[in-house]
């Protein structure tokens, strides 16, 4: 078996016991989670890991987030084929490259350029074209293509900023982790009319949320969040 095939099989693996014998019910979901190659977004030095149940490093205090986190926020979108989903921090570019498969296009803002660079390129090489990734801070969202029949933001937010509320579509869904250094709780905001109904999902960790709108750098870091997720 070439390491490709054993890749693919790593792969299948992951979706098999780490999503389908969870809450991992989305057939399209799991077709994505299935064919995006995750070993792509991860460095040389972890790719015996790359779909290990866990967060990685990818550089600049940044993670790629766990398989799990990443199929689970994906459900809770309940995306469409020709929606076009917001994405609030790029990071690697797993996460949108697993939305591209979803959906007909993809606006993932990355505040970090060496991150959104390396993203770029990534999603080039493995053929993604229907994912813009934008430098800026993803706090203020994109008001340029809103509104969005779905928002996900990757990063742990203090509350749910205003921005995001207001470019969230008629019957769209925002999902992001909302909470402190010592751990967040994972949210699901739809809209109805003038207002957003709000889901409690799970307990998370993830890296802060830096913005107009969210934590600022030097707040995180003299909190001393872990940067992990």
């Amino acid at each position: 078996m070439d390491e490709t095939d054993a890749l693919a099989l790593e792969r299948q693996r992951m979706v098999d016991h780490q999503l389908r014998r969870r809450d991992i019910t989305d057939r399209q979901v799991l077709a994505a989670m299935g064919r995006v190659p995750r070993h792509r977004f991860v460095r040389p030095i972890d790719l015996p890991l790359a779909y290990a149940d866990a967060p990685l490093p990818i550089g600049q205090r940044q993670t790629i987030s766990q398989p799990y986190i990443v199929a689970l926020m994906t459900q809770l979108l309940e995306s469409r084929p020709g929606d076009t989903v917001l994405e609030i921090g790029t990071g690697s570019g797993y996460q949108a490259a697993v939305l591209a498969r979803l959906v007909r296009r993809v606006i993932s803002v990355e505040r970090i350029p060496e991150l959104a660079m390396q993203a770029r390129q990534t999603l080039l090489e493995i053929g993604v074209t229907n994912v813009e990734v934008v430098d800026g801070d993803g706090t203020r969202g994109y008001p340029d293509e809103a509104p969005y029949a779905g928002i996900l933001v990757t990063a742990g937010a203090p509350r749910v900023p205003d921005p995001l509320r207001a470019q969230l579509a008629e019957g769209g869904r925002l999902v992001l982790p909302v909470g402190s250094r010592d751990g967040q709780m994972l949210e699901r905001w739809t809209r109805r009319g003038e207002d957003l109904h709000r889901e409690r999902i799970t307990p998370v960790a993830f890296v802060p949320l830096i913005g107009d709108q969210g934590w600022s750098e030097e707040t995180a870091a003299g909190e001393g969040w872990c940067f992990g997720r």
